[in-house]
């Protein structure tokens, strides 16, 4: 089910469609979960290449058992009728997810402390308290959450109270999708350097591919299920027309409002996982058509075509 825990199922279903070459996108609609909860499930396990799920499963039920020990304490400043022992494991749970991800033990129990405050906020002697470590501990943690930008600092009287930073999410996914559109850029660059039909080229271009289409994954978000259809629809009409048309065009032929095929036509171009193997592209009339996805052949198998066309 979306949002719970991935099931052994789940994982057999991720290793083949890894293996049948699948996107993450793709695969995430297969099993029904997010595509950043396919990401981070087969990054956390050996990457694309490496991905097994038997020790991806043995390896989820060895961090189960690792638990983060917290203070029996209430985590938040008021009930609200909840059970304080379901609030405290899943504060155990939310930072041991941070600490496999890379966070330090401390500073994921702090942050998980922080988010589980109804005021999102605590002073370091209430963080001491809380979590039953010095206080020197909270500040070497408080000190690494600020350099990464995840809290922020409030002056309160002669305290200083820190703050879950609400944006915290949405900056890191960006900044996720720009280093991987780094990556793809640096790895595309090295590719044209050796030459794509060489083995370091070729190699460097298989990266490239791998990172562009990862970081199309995270920056496209999540479309719902009628406007995937009306992009669908108008894909599959310009594929039948096998001409550039424009949106009154296509419009007219499918007997669709303007808007639709215009929204239709912007959601195949953010979501192009919608349209795969092919793409939508525009020309210079403002007319548009579709070609070969570009990552889905390398240079190598562009040029073996061409010539076999020829």
């Amino acid at each position: 089910m979306p949002g719970g825990r991935l099931t052994e199922q789940d994982r057999r279903h991720i290793a083949s469609g890894l293996a049948a070459g699948l996107d993450y996108a793709q695969i995430a609609r297969r099993v029904g979960r997010p595509t950043s909860t396919v990401t981070r499930e087969v990054a956390r396990n050996g990457g694309p290449g490496d991905y097994r799920a038997d020790l991806a499963q043995r390896a989820t039920r060895r961090r189960a058992r690792r638990r983060i020990a917290t203070t029996p304490q209430r985590l938040s400043e008021t009930t609200f009728g909840r059970d304080d022992e379901a609030v405290r494991e899943f504060a155990e749970q939310f930072a041991a997810l941070m600490v496999d991800s890379g966070l330090p033990r401390m500073a994921a129990r702090v942050l998980a402390s922080l988010f589980t405050a109804d005021s999102g906020s605590a002073t370091a002697a209430e963080l001491t308290q809380r979590l039953r470590v010095s206080p020197a501990s909270i500040s070497k943690a408080v000190a690494y959450l600020d350099g990464l930008e995840v809290i922020r600092r409030a002056r309160e009287g002669r305290r200083e109270r820190y703050a879950v930073d609400d944006n915290v999410w949405f900056e890191a996914w960006s900044d996720s999708a720009r280093t991987t559109n780094r990556w793809a850029e640096a790895a595309e660059r090295g590719a044209e350097i050796f030459g794509a039909t060489t083995p370091v080229g070729a190699r460097l271009e298989h990266i490239g591919l791998f990172f562009a289409r990862l970081g199309r994954d995270i920056a496209g978000g999540p479309v719902d299920t009628a406007a995937g259809e009306h992009a669908l629809t108008v894909i599959a009409a310009l594929v039948h027309a096998a001409t550039p048309l424009t949106p009154e065009q296509l419009a007219a032929a499918l007997d669709w409002p303007l808007d639709r095929v215009t929204s239709a036509l912007h959601d195949a171009d953010r979501h192009p996982d919608l349209a795969d193997p092919v793409a939508v592209r525009g020309n210079e009339a403002g007319a548009y058509y579709v070609v070969a996805r570009p990552d889905r052949l390398t240079t190598a198998q562009r040029r073996r075509l061409a010539r076999n066309a020829s």
